[in-house]
């Protein structure tokens, strides 16, 4: 028997929690039902007045035994459901059901990787797995040497925590001074790692067609060293580099060998950040629009993107585990320098955060269970999904394609609609609750994004997709 004060683990854990996961797949069904497409409908007021509704007093003085059903079917009723196939707007992924499974173990058993104590089996699975992923980056499943010399990696939150420890790595390994080159491209998260770190404000490379331009960063590269040499102080050290392998706004990769053998003649530092396009690696097919990735210093990727984890599952592969030295931190009662010394590991030179879940539970057993063959798969479906959807806009005579997609994002608009016109027939969309898709904006001009994550999406799917756009297109 289940009560409110119930914990999820120990003796009695597996006996409290059956009943509970009953009530939530029981909840989480019904709210899917109530919504009835991929987003609720009636805009951000309606889907307020239902949460206030169906939440009440927030601290009632009684405790409320339907709390768990009612509040998970209004967040249900309420959510965006990435799995739904015209849910195509962001890089927001269904999880897969084996993920979903593991970060439930995660919450029971609910270690904390700030001290070995606290997470003894998940230190060393964590320890494991970014081994794996690192070499996986950097040398082609190649692992590191027996000396801890070869490549590393960090658990992180996402993408942005990820770039910005790949700047703070950089600005360690050449001081204060080191400044920021990134394309016009780049995520946001970039520019201001800079400006939280205290660097000198980024440049800028132009990123015509959505890609940085090799000639201007040559250019950017080469005034930088000029003006130091005139200066007489000489290069303070090489400025770090930040391309992108999957922009946010269309999915489009730098051109990474052409931009790693810029970094090399001038001395550069390079991060990419493969949030969104990391996975490529995964797929036989694929994995050649990542030429040149294992060229970097430092590479983001995100698996709760085109990986198809639960939030959070990001990661930092370093090249050189050296780098990560600086991240070391003493505190006696998480690491003492005695339990160092008689073998007890020390976690928290592995993160900037103390509390910290192990997220890499769900990753491990996904890719344990998918298997490379098993995830390349999956990385396959979603871009031959998105091929068919640009091959469906190509030929419509009522829509504009703006390229063909580089990974599983397919940017769109009605011929000869305004951009007033576009942003409208999205915002109707989402506020009717009957298809979510993105906006970028491109060479001065606004699109329509379809980012694909959805394996299991039809053919059909897409042509609905297409044909509620057009219907809803203002004339």
């Amino acid at each position: 028997m289940s009560t409110p004060s119930s914990l999820a683990s120990g003796p009695e854990g597996p006996h409290a929690l059956r009943p509970l996961l009953d009530t939530v797949l029981d909840a989480l069904d019904e709210g899917a039902r109530a919504r009835g497409g991929p987003l609720p409908p009636g805009g951000p007021d309606a889907v307020a007045a239902r949460v206030r509704a169906a939440v009440g007093d927030v601290l009632p003085d009684q405790g409320d035994p339907g709390a768990l059903h009612r509040l998970v079917r209004a967040l249900a009723e309420g959510a965006a459901d990435p799995a739904d196939p015209l849910c195509a707007a962001h890089l927001h992924c269904p999880p897969l059901a084996l993920a979903g499974a593991a970060d439930l173990a995660t919450s029971i058993l609910n270690p904390s990787l700030d001290s070995w104590d606290q997470a003894p089996a998940a230190s060393e699975l964590e320890a494991l797995v970014t081994q794996a992923l690192a070499a996986e980056v950097f040398g082609g499943g190649r692992r590191g040497r027996a000396d801890g010399s070869g490549p590393a990696a960090l658990i992180t939150t996402g993408g942005t925590e990820s770039n910005q420890l790949a700047l703070l790595l950089a600005r360690e390994a050449h001081g204060a001074g080191v400044r920021l080159v990134h394309g016009a491209n780049a995520h946001h998260s970039l520019p201001r790692a800079a400006w939280l770190l205290g660097l000198p404000e980024p440049v800028v490379v132009p990123a015509p067609g959505g890609t940085l331009d090799l000639a201007a960063l040559d250019e950017a590269l080469t005034r930088h060293a000029d003006q130091e040499l005139r200066h007489g102080s000489g290069p303070r050290g090489p400025l770090v580099v930040a391309a992108t392998a999957g922009t946010t706004d269309a999915g489009f990769i730098d051109p990474l060998p052409e931009i790693a053998a810029l970094c090399a003649a001038h001395g550069a530092r390079l991060h990419v950040d493969a949030a969104y396009g990391g996975a490529l690696l995964l797929s036989d097919r694929y994995r050649d629009r990542l030429a040149g990735l294992d060229a970097a210093d430092t590479v983001t990727l995100d698996l709760h993107k085109l990986g198809w984890q639960p939030v959070a599952a990001g990661l930092l592969a370093v090249r050189d585990p050296h780098d990560l030295a600086v991240l070391h931190h003493r505190a006696d009662y998480l690491n003492a320098e005695d339990d160092t010394e008689a073998g007890l590991p020390d976690l928290l030179g592995r993160s900037l955060r103390t509390s910290r879940r192990p997220d890499v539970l769900k990753i491990a057993v996904t890719l344990k269970g998918l298997g490379r063959s098993g995830l390349g798969r999956l990385v396959e479906q979603v871009c031959d999904r998105a091929g068919e959807f640009a091959a469906l806009v190509h030929d419509h005579p009522g829509f504009e394609l703006y390229h063909p997609p580089t990974i599983s994002t397919v940017l769109f608009r009605p011929a000869h609609a305004t951009d007033d016109a576009v942003a409208a027939v999205r915002r109707r969309l989402l506020t009717d609750g009957r298809a979510v898709l993105g906006r970028a904006r491109i060479d001065g001009r606004r699109w329509l994004k379809a980012t694909l994550l959805n394996p299991h999406t039809r053919p059909d799917d897409l042509a609905a997709l297409l044909k509620l756009v057009e219907g809803n297109t203002p004339r």
